[in-house]
């Protein structure tokens, strides 16, 4: 994935590179690879990226997530039984009401790049309302979750779930407190979130 060989010094292949000199003014842009389109629009969203090479990684990075707003000891809102057992060493206290709940741990149906947004579904948040769920998530994924669009994932979900498509599909796109509403952000909730993506590919 070129984005994360630039973050990690490693080193493209001759193929990678497509020197701009070579190209006439009036050739289209190249489309850059959609992990590296997904960051950029992540970033650009106000979304907080950690990138792991493993599952070690993960734990890493989660154990600095609880300490830097100090929520060891607070309350996790956790839907996916799989993720109690993928971070069973957390002893996390767990609360099923929204309100007494400071976090939300989740996964994601799909990384949307062209908007950098996170697709979701009931099998994430059940049937709640975004605007209903704690402010702060933190969201698990991995590499192989990259689709282009959003009908791309839509496709993705119904190919995945045949015998019962998920309901409440929404996406989650902004990352920070919107100051300036206006009709293109109206009656969108935003969310402080971090994304632990793990590399699977």
């Amino acid at each position: 994935m070129s984005l994360f060989r630039k973050i990690f010094g490693l080193k493209d292949t001759p193929e990678d590179h497509i020197q701009s000199e070579e190209r006439g003014k009036y050739m289209p842009e190249i489309k850059l690879p959609i992990d590296e389109q997904f960051t950029i629009n992540f970033k650009a969203n106000g979304g907080k990226f950690l990138y792991c090479e493993n599952i070690h990684d993960v734990n890493t990075n989660l154990n600095n997530i609880l300490k830097e707003n100090n929520w060891e000891d607070d309350n996790v809102l956790i839907f996916d039984e799989r993720l109690n057992q993928m971070f069973k060493d957390y002893k996390f206290k767990t609360s099923k009401k929204v309100s007494e709940s400071t976090y939300f741990l989740s996964t994601c149906e799909y990384l949307i790049s062209d908007d950098g947004s996170l697709l979701i579904s009931s099998n994430q948040i059940a049937e709640k309302k975004l605007k209903e769920l704690p402010a702060n998530f933190i969201i698990y994924a991995t590499t192989s979750q990259f689709v282009q669009n959003i009908g791309e994932g839509l496709r993705g979900i119904k190919g995945k779930n045949k015998d019962k498509i998920p309901t409440n599909i929404t996406t989650i796109k902004h990352f920070k407190a919107i100051e300036d509403k206006d009709f293109l952000t109206y009656g969108s909730s935003s969310k402080n979130l971090y994304l632990l993506l793990l590399e699977d590919l």
